[in-house]
């Protein structure tokens, strides 16, 4: 039997994207190993978003080069940014495919088994790109499903246009069926993603937008909790607090990468919103009658940014008070407008600016986390730490909650079910609890 190894880097779509591609390859009769040294076939599914995870390929491919009689591939948002230049720079590698093309990676596999030494996927054509149809899910209590690829928003600093093509969503009733699908094989929590999930636009005649299909998926019998990730806050309406607000499914938890506290900064990233305006949608949540986490990406040191820009960031993370951030260094990156810009921060003092947010930051999730303690949080058992003693859980708000048990309960008995637990500690970036009933 044939043999691969595959190793992912980057987000939740990335992710998905891996059981996409382990579904396929498995189903092609290939069986999944856990080293490179064991596999017949090596792929590295990769991430461009920022240099430092590009960069982490290249070394792995650059470890391996000595290694014969496999076949290697790059997969994924840098081979769609790269391309065929990535043969140039890694000669053993023998396939570079752009997620588009996931599709036609059987087609892709026979030219490899032939003997090709080069095969390529980087049309972005996306006619087909939801057909993929085998997908090998390793969690059997949380699905993600992709309801939009791509992004037109062509922010300065981003290369997600160039590696995931335009903005195409599925049609609703496509997604509906995968969610009531996954009800059935027992899976209760599902998160819907995109790019850009909430500018999701329903191509089929019924015009659904987001906060209908979101509410829809929600109402799935099975289903008890549904996150969504990643939103864009210019096509951030009210409509979707209200939906969250009504349904009880939906899980009272928001992500709203916000980037920069200044609004010239935003501009200079062309993120298409003002302060004002992105604090008009934050006011949205803070008045709905759930209180609904919040969690935001921040990138410092954009060229240009001025001390009194950054003071503007630190001032919002003190106005909204997220429950979580996402905190990076600018990271130029190609083919993107950011690349012209003139007056870049120097790395130490981008650095300094990152420690500083972060600290800032931690002082706020140790605020709000206290805060909890004495209350009872309904928790998905996710896992148990042999080491400290404790199941592993999450909040409905997405927060990790380890909590003990005041009897040993089975694996099999605890995953996958929601129990109330009373918080009785916590830190920066979790919470400690005991479970309120027997189990």
């Amino acid at each position: 039997m044939k043999s691969f190894y595959l190793e992912t880097f980057g987000c939740q779509m990335n992710v998905h994207d891996s059981e996409k591609v382990i579904g396929t390859l498995e189903e092609r009769g290939y069986a999944q190993v856990d080293t490179v040294e064991a596999a017949d076939l090596v792929l590295y599914n990769t991430c461009s978003i920022r240099d430092k995870a590009e960069q982490k390929v290249f070394h792995r491919l650059d470890d391996n080069k000595r290694t014969k009689n496999k076949i290697f591939g790059v997969i994924g948002c840098v081979a769609q940014q790269e391309g065929e230049k990535i043969f140039e720079r890694a000669p053993h590698v023998s396939l570079v495919a752009g997620s588009a093309s996931y599709t036609k990676l059987g087609e892709m596999l026979v030219q490899l088994e032939r003997g090709e030494r080069r095969v390529t996927g980087l049309s972005l054509d996306t006619e087909d790109t939801f057909e993929t149809a085998v997908t090998r899910r390793d969690n059997p209590h949380k699905g993600y499903i992709t309801i939009i690829e791509g992004c037109d928003k062509s922010c300065a600093y981003c290369v997600v246009p160039f590696t995931r093509g335009p903005e195409r969503s599925r049609t609703s009733e496509s997604v509906l069926r995968e969610a009531q699908g996954l009800a059935e094989q027992g899976y209760s929590e599902i998160q819907l993603l995109g790019q850009n999930v909430n500018s999701y636009r329903d191509p089929s005649a019924a015009g659904w937008n987001f906060a209908q299909l979101l509410e829809a998926v929600g109402q799935v019998d099975g289903i008890r909790r549904v996150r969504f990730t990643t939103s864009h806050p210019r096509d951030f309406g009210k409509d979707i607090v209200d939906a969250i607000d009504r349904q009880g499914t939906l899980c009272n938890q928001v992500h709203l990468p916000v980037q920069s506290g200044s609004t010239r900064v935003l501009r200079a990233m062309a993120r298409q919103y003002t302060r004002e305006e992105y604090l008009m949608r934050i006011g949205w949540m803070k008045s709905a009658s759930r209180d609904i986490a919040l969690s935001t990406d921040v990138i410092v040191g954009f060229p240009g940014e001025t001390v009194e820009d950054f003071a503007e960031t630190l001032s919002l993370l003190d106005e909204v008070e997220y429950d979580s951030i996402f905190s990076f260094k600018y990271s130029p990156r190609p083919n993107t407008s950011a690349l012209g810009l003139e007056d870049h921060v120097p790395e130490e003092e981008k650095s300094r600016r990152l420690t500083i947010l972060q600290e800032k930051q931690r002082a706020i999730q140790i605020r709000k986390n206290t805060a909890l303690i004495g209350t009872q949080q309904e928790v998905l058992v996710e896992g148990y730490n042999s080491s400290t003693g404790q199941w592993i859980g999450r909040t409905s708000q997405n927060r990790t909650l380890n909590f003990v048990t005041a009897e040993q309960a089975e694996k099999a008995r605890m995953i996958g079910t929601y129990l109330p637990v009373r918080v009785t500690r916590a830190g920066p970036n979790s919470l400690v609890g005991e479970c309120a009933i027997p189990v």
